[in-house]
């Protein structure tokens, strides 16, 4: 896909989703920017096998009906809809040590360090670039 494509299905995916990480964000206490720079990169924009075949946009491990019903085998959580998805990323910080300390606190930077550092991701420093880099690039935390 040339990058120009690229950047405007990022877009559309991010002005798409914007109002459920808004929502989210304010019942959570998580930075909007964070819920959607997370699904962007992990959902390829919405355009990942992950997000296509099981409505998982943020690369959760977890059980699927996949090899029943297409027999593709995969270990990743499958979701009835997208917005489920989104919730259960929000449920899975929630759990985590960091949460408590920075829940209400919209300095993204703070998020996505305490999140690479807590084994989200197996790639962690470059997950931490990518995501900020995702951030600052479509000024996700711009109040919209």
């Amino acid at each position: 896909m040339p990058a120009i494509a690229a950047a405007q299905s990022t877009q559309a995916y991010i002005n798409k989703y914007r109002p459920l990480a808004d929502s989210l964000s304010a019942a959570y206490g998580i930075p909007a920017a964070v819920i959607l720079a997370v699904a962007t990169i992990e959902s390829s924009s919405g355009a990942g096998k992950n997000a296509r075949l099981l409505n998982n946009h943020f690369g959760i491990v977890g059980k699927n009906k996949l090899l029943k019903t297409r027999k593709i085998k995969t270990r990743y959580k499958q979701y009835p809809n997208i917005t489920t998805s989104y919730i259960d990323f929000c449920n899975l910080l929630a759990k985590r040590k960091y949460y408590k300390r920075l829940k209400g606190n919209i300095n993204y930077h703070l998020w996505v360090d305490a999140i690479s550092k807590s084994g989200y991701s197996e790639l962690p420093l470059e997950w931490k670039n990518r995501v900020t880099t995702v951030i600052k690039k479509h000024q996700l935390a711009k109040k919209t």
